[in-house]
């Protein structure tokens, strides 16, 4: 099943990050992102700050209806997203599923 297809879902406390194979699958669907430690990431540019904002609510609107929400920061025309799983200290399935939807708005 394709990333985009699924939903994010409740992480129960005690849940394990993902393995490193597990990572290195998922990565292949979403080939924008940089993994880093415990997190991936991926930096946007827009042509103004407007543009920039209009994404960041588009992906804060994604975030809400799935239930899972990245860091962002906004650099005047680019956004960067960080997703990791807080409540297991490293990346779920969550962060892929979100990664590949956020990855349609654009």
């Amino acid at each position: 099943m394709k990333l985009t297809d699924e939903n994010c879902r409740p992480v129960m406390t005690g849940e394990n990050s993902l393995s490193d194979n597990a990572v290195k699958e998922l990565l292949v669907q979403i080939p924008e992102w940089t993994l880093r430690e415990k997190s991936i990431e991926r930096e946007f540019q827009f042509k103004d700050f407007k543009g920039s904002i209009a994404f960041v609510n588009k992906v804060a609107d994604l975030a809400e209806r799935q239930n899972h929400h990245p860091d962002i920061c906004i650099y005047y025309n680019k956004v960067k997203l960080v997703l990791s799983t807080n409540k297991i200290g490293g990346l779920s399935r969550n962060d892929f599923i979100l990664a590949a939807k956020i990855d349609l708005l654009v």
